[in-house]
Formats: structure tokens, C-alpha cells, sequence
């Protein structure tokens, strides 16, 4: 080997070295891992355990929740005596404690939250008299308080919403009563913040109530969800892509299910998929969905099985919290926790 080979193989290695620490600088500080990188990465090779926190104080089903400001919210439900609650209550995951926010203005259950901005909102849902609410409300938590915003053009409860690319788009739900929940809806409004205005957007493919829902990379995956009794869950997965208004029907869930909850967690790359019910029990089920590949993985199952349920991550960990452990009328105060998968250790 002459000089001047071995002089460019010291700088291909120094070269090769300083794109792998870039490489691993760039994705330790990044907020979201870049979908180019996640599609190389190794799936799980050993499955996470769950975690306990302190239960939420309330036990209740049916109940919606969202972070902000690193905190979870847990807004509304139905408490152990069927009754609906304007209770919302606030968990610190720093330091395992619970507290009491405002409540909202009035009792709702199967409601819809998503944060932006640092502004809590909750959409739709059903009032103590069992009718179906076009209602927006925003919290202020510098304020403590709550603020009627612009209604939903469509009344509707056991419906599912979050934010995606600064709008809040609201999908799916039922808007007969609560005694009935006939009917599901396709129905897609989006709502923008800085005008107080909502639009009509394509409908979902599939009519669906008590379904989920998560972002990842500004496109909004709906799953799973059900038509109308508890035997007629479905395992639908569908993604919709804001900037172009458009709907893409995607692998469908493993499981049939209805009455479950979703969150994601951009640093993996996934989107769990947790709980439901169906006429003859619980869920335990934890399956996640990897976008990137249009595939489904079964994960760790939830300690206990619940339905109406909320799943909140903060922190690249996963809080499941609240939901009944058996079908209809019952309620908990659980606050599991799931650890999502890092390639970064």
C-alpha cells in the first residue's frame, strides 16, 4: 500500500465517522425523527413493561384528554353513577401528582381534546341530557379558564379530533342521542384558530363512531372506531392528508375495535393503538401501526382492559388513563404507562 492509499483511507474513515455522529446529534436533538431515517431503523427487539402512576381522582369512563404545556388533561366522562361530569383534572408526569383545573362549563362526556399553541380545546360530545353538542370550548391556563368559541357546524358526539398542520380537523362521531347511537357520520370539519371559522373537508371513507385518532408528520390517521352497537366494531385505518384534502385507505388493525383511544410518538415512528370494548368484555390489546411501512405489530398489552379510555404522550412515554374495565357502566381511575421504543438509548 503506497502513501498516498493509505492517506485517503484515513480520510474516508474520519469522513465516514463525522456523518455517523452528525447523524446521531441530529436525531438525539431533533424533536421528530425524520421519516427517512425512520424507515431504516430496527423494530423493537424486546417488549417494553408498563409502568403504574398515581390513579387520576375521579373515576371515570368515556372521558377525553390532550397534553399541553407537558401536563395531561383529563376532561369530562362519566363517573360510577352514570352520571356526566365537568370534571378536569390535571396530571403532572414529573411529579406523579394530580390536580383540579376549572371544569368546564357544563357536564359532557364522549367529548374530543387536542392542544395547539398553548390552548387546550374540546369538541362536541354529549351534554347531561344525553343530546349530541356542536360546542368548541378553549382553555386558558394562564387564565384558568374556559371560552366559547365558534360551534361545530355538526353536532356530534363519540366523535375524534386532533390538530394537524395549525388546524383542528374533527371526524367521524354520531349525532342521534345517547340512548340510541344510531347513525355513524363521515363527517370532516376543520377548524382555524386564528379566524374562529370552521370548514367542511372531504369525508372520511368510512362512517364510523367511538373510533381514535393520531398525528404523525401533519397527517391525521383515523382507526378502528364502530357503527353502531357493540358488536359492529370495525378495524378501518385510514390517513388523511390536509394539504391536499384527501383521504388514503391504509393496512387494516389486526383487531376489530371500538371504544379505544390512540396516541403516536414521533420518535419511533409508530401509532398505538390501545383497549375497546365489544359485547362479551374488554380489550387489553396494544397494537401499534408503522406508517412508514403500512404495517401492523402486536405490542405489550395494557395491564387491564378498559374502553373509553385516554392515551396522552409525553415525554416518548405513553399514559393511558381513566375507562371502564367492562362494557357500558363502569369506570376506573387507572394511569398506566407504556414506554414507547428509542433507537437512541
Amino acid at each position: 500500500m503506497t502513501a498516498r492509499h493509505f492517506y485517503i483511507i484515513i480520510l474516508w474513515s474520519i469522513a465516514a465517522a463525522a456523518i455517523a455522529i452528525s447523524t446521531i446529534l441530529i436525531m438525539t436533538n431533533s424533536d421528530a425523527v425524520n421519516p427517512d431515517v425512520i424507515t431504516r431503523l430496527p423494530e423493537p427487539v424486546s417488549p417494553p413493561a408498563w409502568s403504574e402512576g398515581k390513579p387520576i381522582p375521579t373515576h371515570r369512563t368515556e372521558v377525553a384528554g390532550a397534553t399541553l404545556d407537558g401536563k395531561i388533561y383529563i376532561i369530562g366522562g362519566i363517573d360510577r353513577t352514570g352520571s356526566a361530569v365537568s370534571t378536569v383534572e390535571v396530571y403532572d408526569p414529573k411529579a406523579d401528582q394530580w390536580n383540579a383545573s376549572a371544569p368546564l362549563p357544563w357536564p359532557l362526556h364522549h367529548a374530543a381534546a387536542a392542544s395547539y399553541n398553548g390552548t387546550l380545546y374540546v369538541v362536541g360530545g354529549y351534554l347531561a341530557d344525553t343530546e349530541p353538542t356542536d360546542k368548541l370550548l378553549a382553555y386558558d391556563p394562564q387564565a384558568n379558564q374556559w371560552q366559547e368559541l365558534a360551534a361545530m357546524p355538526t353536532p356530534r358526539g363519540a366523535l375524534t379530533a386532533n390538530f394537524a398542520n395549525a388546524t383542528l380537523y374533527a371526524v367521524g362521531g354520531v349525532n342521534s342521542s345517547f340512548s340510541s347511537l344510531a347513525g355513524p357520520l363521515a363527517t370532516n370539519e376543520a377548524y382555524d384558530p386564528k379566524t374562529d371559522s370552521w370548514t367542511q373537508k372531504v369525508s372520511m371513507p368510512t362512517p364510523r363512531q367511538h373510533l381514535a385518532s393520531a398525528v404523525l408528520y401533519d397527517k391525521l390517521y383515523v382507526i378502528g372506531g364502530r357503527i353502531d352497537s357493540l358488536s359492529s366494531n370495525l378495524n378501518s385505518n385510514e390517513v388523511y392528508d390536509p394539504q391536499q384534502d384527501h383521504w388514503t385507505k391504509l393496512a387494516s388493525m389486526p383487531s376489530k375495535r371500538g371504544g379505544l383511544t390512540a396516541a403516536s410518538s414521533d420518535v419511533d415512528g409508530y401509532i398505538y393503538v390501545f383497549g375497546g370494548e365489544s359485547p362479551t368484555g374488554t380489550f387489553k390489546n396494544n397494537e401499534s401501526y408503522r406508517p412508514m411501512t403500512d404495517k401492523w405489530f402486536s405490542a405489550t398489552p395494557m395491564p387491564d382492559a378498559r374502553h373509553g379510555l385516554a392515551a396522552v404522550t409525553v415525554d416518548n412515554k405513553i399514559y393511558v388513563i381513566g375507562g371502564g374495565p367492562q362494557p357500558g357502566l363502569t369506570v376506573s381511575g387507572l394511569n398506566q404507562i407504556y414506554p414507547t421504543y428509542s433507537p437512541i438509548m
